[in-house]
């Protein structure tokens, strides 16, 4: 059977089961990269988090990812899952995991990754804090989206 390589999922992400789809017997170097819902963000307390995604896109982006790696470090392996949903502090949120005969790119392909995965993976973001909520819109902060999502051409003509 073949496993996923890249998947979004709604429930708790099983960090083993992620890292036994990059295991070669070539693989002098596995890293993994974890990331979790953190407290405490630019002095504000985060209660929980509430990611959304649009899977078929979130998927095509990961794969996407995976050829930009492949072309700088064709050795490497890779696997990611995002889990969406509702989040609570210390969620696990993301997991790269990355394989490579050597540990050096291990390390520098798997913060390629996530890098990326902020640039142009659709995930957004909800944090839900003591005084209140806030959609916070890209993975870089850098575009709000008030409606919790990126407007499309049919929303904006109806509004």
């Amino acid at each position: 059977m073949q496993t996923k390589k890249f998947e979004i999922i709604e429930q708790a992400i099983d960090v083993e089961s992620i890292r036994q789809k990059v295991m070669s017997r070539n693989a002098g170097a596995v890293t993994l990269f974890i990331g979790t819902v953190r407290e405490m963000t630019k002095g504000k307390k985060t209660l929980s988090l509430q990611y959304e995604a649009y899977p078929p896109m979130a998927v095509k982006m990961l794969e996407q990812i995976e050829r930009e790696m492949l072309e700088k470090w064709p050795e490497v392996k890779v696997a990611i899952t995002h889990r969406v949903g509702h989040l609570q502090i210390s969620d696990i949120a993301v997991v790269i995991a990355v394989s490579s005969p050597h540990r050096k790119v291990a390390y520098e392909a798997n913060e390629f990754a996530i890098e990326r995965i902020k640039q142009i993976v659709p995930i957004w973001k909800k944090e839900h804090w003591e005084d209140g909520t806030a959609w916070i819109g890209d993975q870089l902060e850098n575009v709000p989206y008030p409606k919790g999502h990126p407007e499309l051409e049919e929303e904006s003509q109806n509004d």
